[in-house]
């Protein structure tokens, strides 16, 4: 069916809602799955990739959406409340240069880094993570299971935010007395695997520095998902770059179900391991094929490491539904084994936060001797600058140089410089979010659109716990100190290397042939 002269004039009058009631009625539904799925705004139609281009028959209001699998597992679309008006777009590309840096059509997938930053500016809520409160409900109710709960350390300075408190406030004890009000047989915490991420972190840095291990520099860190993906699909080449370090969530569940396991005579097959994290991307990562090393441990591969994740909207959902009054909640402990942390730890949720634990612990693994204290307030790494540089003399290693960027278009900043060799940096860290963690795709939505305001006062609450936390270094976790001591030996240890190291893949097969082609026409853009 095609509209005569008259109703083209007439569909440029007509409301958004109008539109898509006279689209549906078309039957062009087929449209709206598909080649209404790109847009941008005016102001950049000098440089609007082919598959934005509109047709002219669409109102001037309608924009349109990004693409989203019916199976992502991260984010869903509830296209009932979709009002085409391309802020999810803008986020998608802006913010994370993905949308528009392939062409259609794709292979197999809609080419996603599960970030989850669309849902933060939908203003409609249209996008939204997946919900999987279902599935820990269930297994709360479950007398055979034994479930074991983790925090991210982005969590404890966002969920207060849900219940009236201010943007940032401090809520960790209240987060576990919730948790365990919620049925949760443990509650422990991320901290403890973030302080053993930066061990074996730090020493592959070092190994590396020294020529210890035939891996090039500089190394990247690997612990937010949806950066890892987006190096898999657009800089695979680079990719031996990537330190082979699991995530702390990823770390956290491979030792759950079995060091945990075996301290409290605990089938691992009975353990339920939920985490709940301040990111979209993490229910993609814990889906990964290779998330099952603790599985593969015990011989048994259908164990996946990290069963169920909830973003901090959806426990603040779940807390409401069960009538949880949290702001009268008392400050309560993780239980212990595996629920101490540092500063260092509580650190990892914020940009910069990753590379200041880890220039701690590296200046002690090499020297032996304490940080000076100008590494306990790394003031250049700091901030949310997009891009951040700074240097640490260590003795014993020389001028150790390092780069810090969050938000994946200045990520493709700094990997075309490294791709160009043109790299001065031995260590890079990565956030695929604006302001690390603290601005990840399953925080609660304070602002109608996520504003540095927000993000600064959440960084500013994990500084201040780093700042009064009694051990502020990774080395000094007691409970990593046993891990090591009762189970893995040491860092990279070979038991460490099975459960807490990792490979990654190249996606770059799932963009079409043209996507090389797109990405590089962008780059000039990129670059500015």
């Amino acid at each position: 069916m095609s509209l005569n002269s008259k109703e083209l004039e007439e569909s440029k009058e007509i409301n958004r809602r109008a539109f898509l009631k006279m689209i549906s009625g078309l039957g062009l539904t087929g449209l709206l799955a598909g080649g209404l799925s790109g847009c941008v705004p005016k102001q950049t139609e000098e440089i609007t990739p082919p598959l934005l281009a509109k047709s002219k028959m669409w109102p001037e209001n309608v924009v349109g959406r990004i693409p989203i699998d019916p199976d992502n597992p991260s984010i869903v679309r509830y296209d009932e409340k979709c009002i085409l008006c391309g802020q999810c777009i803008q986020a998608c590309q802006e913010t994370q240069s993905v949308y528009s840096f392939y062409n259609l059509p794709v292979v197999d997938e809609t080419i996603c880094i599960n970030c989850g930053q669309c849902t933060l500016v939908c203003p409609t809520g249209a996008i939204s993570e997946r919900d999987d409160t279902r599935k820990v409900l269930k297994a709360l109710a479950d007398p055979e299971k034994f479930v074991v709960v983790q925090t991210a350390p982005a969590t404890r300075v966002a969920l207060g935010e849900e219940f009236g408190m201010p943007a940032g406030a401090w809520v960790m004890g209240q987060q576990v007395a919730a948790l365990r009000r919620l049925g949760f047989d443990a509650v422990l915490d991320t901290n403890f695997t973030a302080d053993l991420t930066i061990m074996e972190e730090a020493t592959e840095l070092i190994k590396r520095i020294k020529g210890e291990i035939d891996k090039p520099l500089p190394q990247f860190t690997s612990c937010s998902p949806g950066w890892v993906k987006f190096c898999e699909y657009f800089y695979p080449e680079l990719l031996p770059h990537m330190s082979s370090c699991k995530s702390p969530q990823q770390m956290f569940g491979a030792l759950v179900k079995t060091y945990y396991a075996k301290n409290k005579n605990i089938p691992a097959e009975k353990i339920v391991s939920v985490s709940i994290m301040p990111c979209t991307a993490k229910k993609f990562e814990a889906k990964r094929p290779e998330m099952n090393d603790s599985g593969l441990y015990m011989e048994k591969p259908a164990i996946r490491d990290v069963d169920i994740v909830l973003t901090t909207r959806e426990l603040a959902r779940l807390l409401k539904q069960r009538n949880i009054d949290f702001n009268k909640l008392p400050e309560e402990s993780y239980d212990s084994l595996m629920g101490e942390c540092t500063g260092g730890a509580i650190i990892f949720g914020a940009t910069g936060g990753v590379m200041e634990a880890a220039v701690r612990t590296a200046y002690f693994f090499v020297t032996g001797q304490q940080p000076p204290v100008n590494l306990f307030n790394l003031a250049p790494v700091r901030g949310l600058s997009g891009i951040k540089e700074a240097q640490v003399d260590i003795p014993g290693a020389g001028t150790v140089k390092v780069a810090i960027c969050h938000g994946m278009a200045n990520g493709r900043k700094v990997l075309e410089k490294v791709k160009q060799g043109q790299s001065p940096w031995h260590f890079i860290e990565f956030m695929s979010c604006p302001g690390g963690c603290l601005g990840g795709g399953g925080q609660p939505r304070t602002t109608a659109l996520p504003s540095d305001e927000i993000r600064t006062k959440r960084l500013n609450s994990l500084y201040q716990a780093d700042a009064r936390w009694q051990r502020r270094e990774s080395h000094e976790n007691s409970e990593v100190v046993a891990l090591y001591h009762k189970f893995l030996e040491h860092p990279m240890s070979e038991l460490a290397e099975e459960l807490l190291h990792t490979e990654y893949v190249s996606r770059a097969d799932k963009l079409s042939r043209t996507a090389v082609a797109t990405a590089r026409s962008w780059k000039l853009k990129v670059a500015k």
